[in-house]
């Protein structure tokens, strides 16, 4: 539930990518997947609740260190591409699923969080198998993202009855509301720079015996 310059409307993932696997950002992307298990187990075993939170708040603000990594050491790689943002959403997706069993986060707030991801994760696919369009992470997204995950986290100590419960709660609940808004509202501007991205593609390969567009 995965920061950089100015967005761009989508770029080729055949342009840039590097087809390595081997590289550091994919081993920190594989660590984050790996820790998986791990904090799950403790938000739901009793007794280490909020170590499990702490740890899934961690991973989760920890996201944008392989992407950072893989720029800044040029390995980008396809396979970094696609794991990245997986390793997200499976962090994201087992967190949440482990706090609400827990009882810790509201069920139809998850959902209101996992539904958009699948979205954004299965369409992300389609159209970077079918296009090879990699879309650019938009600050909308960002911000949007990195309130919603303060507001899990926030609620869900609060609903623990851990220390300063009350002011978390609250400020919680405020991120989410203003989080869930913009997370939906991003949809609308990557659909237009999915439509933008595929005009562009279309533009520069037209059918035979048709004028470009």
């Amino acid at each position: 539930m995965t920061a950089d310059g100015p967005p761009r409307a989508g770029t080729r993932t055949g342009d840039l990518s590097i087809d390595r696997v081997l590289t550091v950002p994919n081993l920190l992307s594989a660590i984050r997947i790996a820790a998986i298990p791990l904090f799950v187990f403790l938000i739901l075993h009793e007794g280490t609740e909020a170590a499990g939170l702490l740890l899934f708040a961690a991973i989760m603000a920890t996201d944008w260190v392989d992407g950072f990594v893989a720029r800044r050491t040029g390995q980008v790689s396809n396979l970094g591409k696609i794991l990245d943002p997986v390793a997200d959403r499976l962090a994201i997706a087992a967190g949440l699923i482990a706090l609400v069993i827990q009882g810790a986060f509201p069920l139809w707030a998850a959902l209101a969080i996992l539904i958009r991801d699948a979205i954004v994760l299965v369409a992300g696919l389609l159209i970077a198998t079918r296009w090879k369009i990699r879309l650019d992470v938009r600050w909308i997204g960002k911000i949007a993202t990195f309130a919603l995950m303060f507001a899990v986290f926030a609620i869900s100590w609060s609903n623990l009855g851990l220390a300063l419960h009350g002011l978390l709660g609250f400020a919680g609940w405020c991120a989410f509301w203003f989080g869930i808004v913009l997370y939906y509202g991003a949809l609308v501007f990557y659909a237009q720079d999915v439509r933008m991205a595929i005009r562009s593609i279309r533009a520069e390969s037209p059918v035979p015996g048709e004028p470009p567009r």
